[in-house]
């Protein structure tokens, strides 16, 4: 129980220092945390999630960033820090969310919600991020789509996921 509410702070940790720190914090910092999670609380394998998170992050927020839903004010393209949320998030698959996996219409919601809401909230408080509206129903189905797979795989797989 313990390590899943230090999962949980771990990742709000994360998130700040990302959205307010931009990348001079948040590269540090998701470094700590995803190398302090590997060693203490990371189940075998799991750097792959991490590493295919951060995949997924970068097709789909550099995606959006092309087709104009993601603009921010350094045009330089996709910053890192928006990227390293994506490994950060799967950090919790297996540890604090671990519990939504067993409610398949709920994770289907709580993605819905929740994951436009993270970029909604992100880009209010970045300052530099401007988010179309077009984009936030693409990630609301995305992300639903996304922890609606996470549930279905959790139910059909051996191992958990």
């Amino acid at each position: 129980m313990l390590g899943k509410v230090i999962n949980a702070l771990a990742f709000q940790a994360g998130w700040l220092a990302c959205v307010l720190g931009g990348t001079p914090w948040a590269l540090p910092t998701v470094v700590v945390i995803v190398a302090c999670h590997l060693r203490w609380l990371g189940m075998p394998r799991e750097w792959r999630w991490l590493a295919g998170f951060a995949l997924l992050g970068a097709g789909v927020d550099g995606t959006l960033t092309l087709l104009g839903g993601l603009r921010f004010a350094d045009a330089s393209g996709l910053p890192i820090w928006l990227w390293l949320l994506w490994p950060l998030f799967a950090t919790t698959i297996h540890h604090s969310l671990a519990w939504l996996w067993q409610h398949p219409r709920l994770a289907m919601l709580g993605g819905a919600l929740g994951g436009p809401s993270s970029y909604l909230g992100g880009a209010r408080l970045a300052d530099d991020v401007e988010l179309a509206p077009w984009a936030v129903v693409v990630q609301a189905v995305l992300w639903g789509s996304l922890c609606g797979w996470l549930a279905l795989r959790a139910a059909t797989s051996r191992d958990r996921l």
